[in-house]
């Protein structure tokens, strides 16, 4: 039997968990609290963002502007608490460097046993929190909103979830094998994908991203240059991952209750949720 939820609250902890590992190896509780903070936060900074514009006006003590505060705190001190954690355990020896924490603070030591307090270069306690803070939110908000579209679309176009036998150089993959490129509002324009560029087709990608579109810089899901997301690598393998985890096990469609009504809160969300039909095979 087939049974309908919206994916979102769903996809998110499967990234939650993935990000916390990989990023801190925290313990589970402490990881939650920080990623139910920072999307609070960003709830608060996008109402901020939709109201008129007022010089200052983020410096008066008003409910929202105090819970701001509030919330930055409350990061940081777990951040911090973390930290401190992993410093007793370096010093204890027992620490490991297999996470983006563990190797910001093995450079960190490194720089400190080569050269002291002499050159002041190393990162602060301070720039480390604003960089767990960066990673706990980007590394996993921006991930999350690619696997729930991806699986909108595909609900669209369920002949896509499988797929005809596959032969790439000497290695033929069998049916259901995806892969899959999430294709954004920018990304549409036909001057540069042709006359189907509204229309769904990951085919197009066929001979790579270069040859896609007339202009090999017209796809930059992740930015460009310098600009270029660090996190793209590692986002791709973490969506690829999880959705052929759930093409193994299931084939989905949408719910009549989806309304299709893309809209912008920092990255792109269905405004009424993803409502999908899974059925398991």
């Amino acid at each position: 039997m087939p049974f309908s939820h919206d994916i979102i609250p769903r996809v998110a902890p499967f990234f939650h968990r993935v990000m916390k590992e990989n990023a801190f190896g925290s313990s589970y509780e402490e990881g939650r609290q920080i990623f139910q903070h920072q999307a609070e936060q960003a709830g608060l900074f996008i109402q901020a963002a939709q109201s008129v514009y007022i010089p200052g006006y983020r410096f008066l003590p008003t409910p929202m502007n105090n819970r701001r505060k509030e919330i930055d705190s409350e990061v940081r001190a777990l951040l911090r608490g973390i930290i401190e954690k992993r410093e007793n355990a370096i010093r204890m020896g027992e620490a490991s460097n297999d996470d983006l924490l563990g190797l910001m603070m093995e450079a960190n030591l490194k720089h400190f046993q080569e050269y002291g307090n002499s050159k002041n270069t190393g990162m602060t306690i301070d720039e480390v929190i604003e960089e767990c803070k960066l990673f706990y939110f980007a590394g996993q908000e921006t991930t999350s909103v690619l696997l729930t579209w991806t699986m909108v679309v595909l609900s669209m176009h369920p002949n896509w979830q499988t797929y005809k036998t596959m032969k790439l150089g000497d290695i033929a993959y069998p049916p259901g094998i995806l892969p899959s490129l999430p294709v954004i509002f920018v990304h549409h324009d036909p001057e540069f994908w042709g006359k189907d560029a509204s229309e769904f087709n990951p085919e197009r990608f066929a001979e790579g991203i270069s040859k896609a579109s007339k202009d090999q810089v017209a796809f930059f899901p992740f930015g460009w240059g310098p600009g270029t997301c660090i996190g793209q690598s590692f986002a791709l393998l973490e969506a690829k991952m999880g959705l052929s985890m759930i093409l193994q096990h299931f084939s989905f469609e949408l719910s009549p209750t989806y309304v299709h009504a893309p809209y912008t809160v920092i990255t792109l969300q269905p405004q009424h949720g993803a409502q999908i039909r899974l059925y398991r095979l």
